[in-house]
């Protein structure tokens, strides 16, 4: 395998586990589609893709942990439905035809693309009588209370069955595609469970490498990825993994958000396009 393309590829996965990241969208659903107009393999991208989710998951996993962002709870519970589609997901994905994996993958990049645009403002506001003991989450449910400036914000996750319904969804989507869940998962969780969307993303980080795990169990037995893209994968994304849990704290939620979606766009009309 040429130099370049090693150096290529673990770029790839730095850049797209940064951005990923930092949205709570999971680095592979930039680098998969990239990947896949370079002229890689399907099988190859999607796997190259879980890895890097995985791998910058957990780089990124201790310091959210630290600002006690993560909800494990939630992420374990909507986790067990999501690896279960993941599973099925990947392996109905060895039976699909390039041009209609690549379309799947083009539509999933449009709709994260609006949904990320689209995506309101606050629902959950800080609260006065609460100090920072308060911060984390709470033992005997689904919710918590995070850190906003100098404020304490309280959450409960709420329509917990319908998250779980759309959680197996989303798997099953990721395991197809190879790109962990995270744009579904994160819309899911803020959106319909109204979880702050800083909580969202980074128990979406957390639950996403699961995910990835999941498929690529699956994935890999096949043979499905060289051990020099997967070595420069997941280099590149422990690395990526951490600058996007550091960008993830600083970025303006709403400038972080509308780039994204405009770069999720550009992406999908290329993918397009080659098909």
């Amino acid at each position: 395998m040429p130099e370049l393309a090693v150096v290529a590829v673990a770029a790839g996965a730095g850049v797209a586990a940064a951005a990923g990241t930092a949205m709570g969208a999971g680095g592979a659903v930039l680098l998969v589609p990239a990947l896949l107009i370079a002229g890689v393999d399907q099988t190859a991208a999607a796997a190259a893709g879980l890895l890097t989710v995985a791998a910058g998951c957990t780089a990124a996993g201790p310091r959210q942990i630290r600002q006690q962002l993560v909800n494990h709870r939630l992420a374990v519970t909507l986790e067990v439905m999501a690896s279960t589609g993941a599973i099925l997901g990947a392996v109905v994905a060895g039976f699909l035809p390039a041009v209609v994996f690549a379309y799947l993958l083009a539509a999933v990049l449009l709709f994260t693309a609006a949904t990320t645009f689209l995506r309101g403002g606050m629902r959950n506001l800080p609260e006065p009588s609460l100090g920072h003991d308060a911060l984390g989450e709470h033992a005997g449910g689904l919710g918590g209370a995070y850190l906003l400036t100098d404020a304490v914000v309280p959450y409960r996750a709420a329509r917990v069955r319908l998250g779980l319904a759309l959680s197996a969804v989303a798997g099953t989507v990721a395991g197809l595609t190879g790109t962990s869940g995270g744009f579904l998962k994160t819309p899911i969780m803020s959106e319909i469970m109204h979880v702050p969307v800083k909580v969202a993303a980074a128990t979406t980080t957390l639950a996403s490498g699961l995910t990835a795990v999941a498929a690529l169990a699956v994935y890999l037995p096949r043979g499905a990825l060289a051990p020099t893209w997967g070595a420069a994968a997941v280099g590149g994304a422990l690395l990526g993994g951490q600058l996007g849990a550091w960008l993830q704290q600083r970025l303006p939620p709403v400038v972080a958000r509308r780039s994204f979606a405009a770069l999720l766009l550009v992406i999908a009309l290329g993918l397009l396009a080659r098909s």
